[in-house]
C-alpha cells in the first residue's frame, strides 16, 4: 500500500474514531478530545492539497478530508472553502468509479454536506443491490450513518447549482 493511500485511511480512521469519540461508554475526557480534533485538523490540513492521478486512491482521500474536516470543531477560519473544494474533488471521481462500497461511503459523506438528491438516490441504488444476507461490518455501518443522516439533516443554505453538476473530465476510464 503506497504512503498517500495509508495516509488517507489513517486519517479516515481517526475522524471516524472522534466522530464516535466516548460513544463507547468509556469516560470523556476534555484533554483528550481536543487533543485528537487538532490530530485530526492537521492531518486533514496536511493532506489538503494532496491529489492522486488514481481514482479510487483520490476517492479515499476525498473520503478523508470530508471525514476529517467535518470531525473537527477546529478551524483556522477556512474550514468551509477546504471542504467545498474538497466536494468539487469528489464529485470529479464519483462518476468514475465503480459501484462500490467506496463509492457509497463517497456519496453518503457528500450527500451530508450539500443534501443534493441525486446523491442520496445513487447511494441507495448501490446499497439495494448488495445481498442483506451477507453485508460487512463496513456496509452496515454506512447503511446506519445515511439513515442517520436522512432522519437528522443539519441545517444548510439553499445552493443555485448543484455542486455535483460540474464538468468532470480530470478522470478517464
Amino acid at each position: 500500500m503506497n504512503s498517500l493511500l495509508s495516509c488517507a485511511l489513517e486519517l479516515q480512521h481517526a475522524a471516524h474514531t472522534l466522530m464516535y469519540f466516548g460513544m463507547d461508554g468509556e469516560p470523556l475526557y476534555s484533554d483528550d478530545f481536543c487533543r485528537q480534533n487538532k490530530e485530526v485538523l492537521v492531518k486533514s490540513d496536511s493532506l489538503f492539497s494532496t491529489k492522486s492521478a488514481d481514482i479510487e486512491e483520490e476517492a479515499n482521500l476525498c473520503l478523508a478530508l470530508l471525514m476529517g474536516y467535518n470531525a473537527t470543531i477546529y478551524s483556522h477560519g477556512d474550514k468551509d472553502r477546504k471542504k467545498q473544494v474538497v466536494l468539487e474533488r469528489a464529485c470529479n471521481v464519483l462518476e468514475y468509479l465503480p459501484a462500490s462500497l467506496l463509492k457509497v461511503r463517497l456519496l453518503v459523506y457528500c450527500y451530508g454536506e450539500v443534501y443534493e438528491e441525486s446523491l442520496l438516490q445513487e447511494a441507495h441504488s448501490i446499497i439495494n443491490s448488495w445481498d442483506k444476507e451477507s453485508l460487512t461490518s463496513e456496509q452496515t455501518e454506512i447503511m446506519e450513518e445515511l439513515k442517520n443522516i436522512e432522519a437528522n439533516p443539519y441545517p444548510f443554505e439553499e445552493v443555485e447549482e448543484s455542486v455535483c453538476s460540474l464538468p468532470s473530465s480530470t478522470y478517464q476510464n
